[in-house]
């Protein structure tokens, strides 16, 4: 995470986290860290949660039967993580994410397991529309602790530029 203190006033100082538009370089990659292992508490109430009624999230004697012989991790819970994983990285200071693509599931997760993420910054641009803000693009890959790539996808965000993101306005 970046995170820099600002003097706010005389001998008071605010942290702030995140990265402005100038501070991405197309090329640079960010491990995320921590990782997350996934418990069975965290895939059932999070399928539940999101009325995901597949059994193989959530009922074991089913899941046994399945070609996984057990739960199976809900993809959209980790795709919620790998994100979430990201935003100190990539979106802390973040005005919108714009747009998600090809996100592609190359590999199943299953309760227990720990997983990772990194970003590769791809594009970017300052915006033709916002003067004070660019786009940023970066590409996310999910890796489990033994090295399997389980997710990509890439992500475009709107990004202030120095001295207009939100907390440079907060009092």
């Amino acid at each position: 995470m970046v995170a820099t203190m600002v003097e706010v006033a005389a001998g008071r100082f605010r942290e702030s986290a995140g990265r402005y538009y100038e501070d991405f370089a197309v090329g640079d990659i960010y491990e995320h860290r921590p990782g997350r292992t996934i418990s069975e508490a965290d895939n059932t109430w999070f399928t539940l949660l999101t009325m995901n009624t597949h059994p193989i999230h959530f009922d074991a004697e089913y899941a046994k039967h399945s070609e996984f012989g057990k739960l199976l991790v809900n993809s959209a819970l980790t795709l919620s993580i790998v994100a979430g994983m990201s935003v100190s990285d990539l979106s802390q200071k973040a005005i919108a994410n714009l747009g998600w693509t090809d996100i592609k599931l190359t590999a199943p997760v299953f309760v227990g397991e720990t997983i990772y993420a990194e970003s590769e910054v791809l594009e970017k641009r300052e915006s033709q529309s916002r003067p004070n803000q660019g786009i940023v693009t970066a590409s996310t890959t999910g890796t489990k602790a033994d090295g399997t790539v389980f997710m990509t996808y890439r992500r475009s965000m709107l990004v202030p530029k120095r001295g207009f993101g939100v907390d440079d306005r907060v009092a």
